[in-house]
């Protein structure tokens, strides 16, 4: 039996920029089970020409034009974190399905506030963990769930937040601002933490952060403007899994001419080493390898990886569009949902509030 492909509603699409024309769209692009039906933008030849280009439907200049159109199962939110709120509210008081990038919310109360909401309209929700739909993490997960390293006994993360460095888009000036929720804590640090408890299946138990801020200031690459550098640009952390499983980290803003990512797994009958030349995660371009007991550390192939020339992250985005057809098909969870949003709001929220002092999550 085949089912009729989901109905999706991007709100605020741009037909040369943006996370959701690079990334969203050609991953919905290449997949049966979804259809582009309906776009937004707040004006109307912007949208029109955006759809044009990818091929939707229907173009609109509002998001109630949007969530009420009856053309639309899942609407999808691309937009800058401070818009969630509002912006994911009103879709789900439509009663639609939603997919919204994360950081959910700028803080935990406004993420359980959208949780609490979905559970209360009964509608299918999934979050922007992408991460967990890369094939190396998967692949990880796996390895570990068969035994390969034993038990595990502790995960090393030193990241790169890429941003946050010396200098900073202008686009993303508004990732200063620590009250907006998508800062190097809540983005690349969220994602890794989450990459690597979803690859050890094991959620956060307690956790000990401290924040640092050591560049006093960041230039904006267009107007050469040095600016204040309001955000940790260092942040160290230490946590145990609900497992037992001891975690260290270490990201620093920019990019390190040494080592970007590193992502250690330390197990009683064996080791796990992921490596990227890139910053976190959520970017890719994996080298995975491990070793057991009497073995030199070498290479492991990972299935259904993505060749030179795939873009890893519109790859990421379109393995977590195909867990969610098949969730919906099937009736498993496998996609991250706003569940899983909260529970990394929590960790996030619990890092900020340590100081240096073990918290529970």
């Amino acid at each position: 039996m085949t089912q009729a492909p989901v109905r999706v509603g991007i709100i605020g699409v741009h037909p040369d920029r943006g996370w959701a024309s690079t990334a969203h769209v050609p991953a919905l692009q290449q997949l049966p089970q979804f259809q582009l039906s309906v776009l937004s933008h707040s004006r109307i030849e912007v949208a029109q020409a955006a759809a044009q280009k990818f091929g939707f439907d229907h173009a609109v200049t509002s998001t109630e034009e949007l969530v009420n159109h009856p053309d639309v199962d899942l609407v999808v939110v691309t937009v800058r974190v401070p818009e969630h709120l509002q912006l994911v509210t009103t879709a789900l008081e439509a009663g639609k399905s939603v997919f919204s990038e994360w950081p959910l919310g700028m803080n935990l109360r406004d993420a359980e506030a959208m949780n609490e909401l979905a559970a209360a309209r009964g509608v299918s929700t999934m979050i922007g963990l992408q991460t967990r739909a890369n094939p190396a993490i998967r692949h990880i997960r796996k390895l570990v769930g068969d035994g390969y390293v034993g038990e595990v006994l502790s995960a090393s993360v030193i990241g790169s937040g890429i941003t946050w460095g010396e200098e900073l888009e202008e686009a993303f000036r508004y990732t200063l601002d620590p009250s907006k929720g998508a800062s190097m804590l809540h983005v690349p640090f969220a994602h890794t933490m989450d990459a690597l408890g979803f690859a050890l299946d094991s959620e956060f138990l307690s956790v000990s952060g401290t924040l640092a801020t050591r560049r006093p200031t960041i230039r904006i690459v267009e107007s050469r403007e040095f600016v204040p550098l309001t955000v940790a640009d260092q942040i160290a952390f230490s946590g145990r899994l609900e497992s037992g499983t001891l975690v260290t980290s270490h990201f620093r803003g920019g990019l390190s001419r040494a080592t970007n990512f590193h992502m250690e797994i330390n197990g009683s009958k064996g080791d796990l080493l992921l490596t990227s030349p890139v910053g976190y995660v959520g970017v890719g371009g994996f080298n995975l390898s491990g070793a057991q007991a009497g073995e030199n550390l070498h290479p492991i192939p990972v299935p259904g990886d993505f060749g030179p020339d795939e873009n890893v992250l519109t790859g990421n985005v379109k393995k977590l569009y195909e867990l969610f057809a098949s969730d919906k098909l099937s009736g498993t969870r496998q996609s991250p949902t706003f569940e899983s949003a909260v529970n990394l709001h929590r960790l996030i929220n619990a890092v900020e509030q340590s100081g240096g002092v073990w918290r529970d999550v």
